[in-house]
């Protein structure tokens, strides 16, 4: 009897012993952690600001005498606008912008003659490889015509095209550089009929939300 007692204790830990065993090798491992794949878009709302260069030319024409000058010189603005972009990688967008320009100087005996505060509403194009935006732009513009002694000003219209290169440096910032031709229409400046067009260079920084 004793003996029958002292087997069954032995099978049961024998057992116990097995089963601890096969528990430890079930012992379940860590989940390994995917890295989540994002693809950048460039679709959505952007604000910045930028800076560069004009090269303004007049022509001015007073009965049968016509003469024509340029009017070079800095220039600073900020822009806003949105974009849409399709699976092909095709972008679209809109985007409106202000400036100012130092396209001035003394000419034909007034103090100063030129254009100073401008703007635009464009269109945009173009085809986005990962974070590199090649795009063309083109719409209405405007410019602040102005003649300083005697004094006068005039609200030039006109329209704008161009293109450019936006490069994304972080998912929210990126770089811009740019060039546009701007043709605008002819103002009367204290009886002068006058005639601006401009070549810009703009470089700038973008947040996009």
């Amino acid at each position: 009897m004793r003996t029958l007692l002292y087997t069954t204790v032995a099978v049961f830990a024998l057992t116990g012993i097995a089963a601890a065993a096969d528990a430890v090798d079930q012992v379940p491992t860590a989940p390994v952690a995917e890295e989540a794949i994002t693809t950048f878009t460039w679709a959505g709302p952007y604000v910045g600001i930028h800076g560069g260069y004009g090269w303004a030319d007049g022509e001015f024409s007073n009965g049968a005498l016509t003469d024509s000058t340029s009017f070079d010189g800095g220039r600073i603005g900020a822009f806003v606008g949105y974009n849409w972009q399709f699976s092909n990688g095709f972008v679209a967008g809109i985007e409106g912008d202000v400036n100012y320009d130092w396209n001035d100087k003394a000419y034909g005996g007034a103090d100063n003659v030129g254009t100073d505060f401008s703007g635009s509403v464009r269109g945009r194009v173009g085809y986005a490889v990962d974070r590199v935006l090649v795009f063309a732009a083109g719409g209405w513009t405007a410019t602040n015509a102005f003649v300083e002694n005697p004094d006068d000003n005039e609200t030039a219209h006109g329209w704008t095209i161009g293109g450019g290169v936006d490069w994304a440096v972080t998912d929210n910032l990126f770089l811009r550089a740019e060039y546009r031709y701007n043709d605008f229409q002819s103002v009367d400046l204290s009886g002068v009929d006058s005639d601006f067009d401009q070549h810009v260079i703009n470089v700038g920084l973008g947040v996009k939300f």
